[in-house]
């Protein structure tokens, strides 16, 4: 009797391990033909990267609802998104933020799932002069996202691109000081000190490794890493994709992730799905360009082994 009880666990845990397994797969392979493995695959073939420029891609924690950047030729970036309702992804549409003062680019859902962060040029306070780059973001209410505000000082004050926030609501992003050229451009970060930020800091020179064209930071929920993308003599060709890991509170040197995701084209903008499986990023050329998805895990724990042994 007590073998057929624990035979019985074991089948109903394959059962739905497998149907846990079967549900993630019909939900992402209806954006696409396969799901990846060890070699990077165009994300969305024909749906959400077209003939155009696609890049900055991210989830909600449910993986039911995403956000990317497309840019058309001669036009502006602008947000899509699409949900999935009873088992079927709905067509790419422009974000209900969009705006026709100004473009938009680069969401980012945090992981509580509360927040959506994007960058605009749009105007800020109702004004109707363009004043830059600012972030904004959206609370997540009982009724939907509520009507994006532009971030608070000092955020406010100076460029800001490409932000992710950690679970605890610390800020990650690009960012310069003022005369600093686009390609001298660095990562910074903002801690949450409840609810507030009050500090802007440069990160290390661990992740702002000599080379230009820094930028793009995902952030992990629990910051035991961040991916983001730069351009350095050893690398690959264009803008390469790095990792440094937080060792106890301190990071390690940036490790490139290597030939299969980096090639003599441009990689950026790394993000990766709530679930931690899945590595997206854009690759691409100057005018055009995909998103690509990879099977994040084996890259990540052959780069730790390699720290481990070393």
């Amino acid at each position: 009797m007590k073998q057929m009880k624990i035979l019985l666990i074991l089948t109903l845990l394959l059962v739905f391990n497998t149907s846990c397994q079967d549900s993630e797969k019909s939900s992402l392979a209806l954006l696409g033909d396969q799901i990846p493995t060890d070699t990077p695959m165009v994300f969305g073939p024909s749906i959400i990267s077209t003939d155009n420029f696609e890049f900055a891609f991210t989830f909600n924690p449910e993986m039911d609802e995403l956000y990317f950047t497309r840019r058309k030729p001669e036009e502006d970036n602008e947000i899509y998104t699409m949900k999935l309702v009873d088992g079927k992804w709905s067509d790419p549409e422009l974000a209900f933020f969009s705006t026709n003062k100004g473009w938009d680019f680069e969401a980012h859902i945090n992981p509580k799932g509360n927040r959506l962060y994007f960058g605009s040029t749009r105007p800020l306070n109702d004004t109707i002069e363009l004043t830059g780059l600012h972030q904004w973001y959206s609370l997540k209410e009982e009724s939907g996202w509520s009507k994006p505000i532009p971030l608070e000082k000092p955020l406010v004050d100076r460029f800001v691109m490409y932000l992710t926030s950690s679970e605890n609501g610390n800020l990650y992003f690009t960012s310069g000081e003022k005369g600093d050229k686009p390609e001298d451009w660095a990562i910074y970060n903002s801690i949450n000190e409840e609810g507030q930020y009050r500090n802007i800091k440069r990160m290390e020179k661990e992740i702002n490794f000599p080379g230009k064209w820094i930028a793009h930071p995902y952030i992990a929920p629990d910051e035991s890493y961040i991916i983001y993308d730069g351009e350095r003599s050893s690398g690959f060709g264009d803008n390469d994709l790095y990792i440094s890991f937080n060792k106890n509170g301190t990071w390690t040197k940036s490790y490139n992730l290597g030939p299969k995701i980096n090639t003599d084209q441009t990689e950026m903008c790394a993000s990766v799905s709530p679930d931690g499986k899945y590595l997206f990023f854009h690759r691409g050329g100057e005018d055009n360009g995909d998103i690509y998805w990879i099977d994040f895990r084996p890259i990540k724990e052959n780069i730790l082994k390699n720290i481990n042994n070393n």
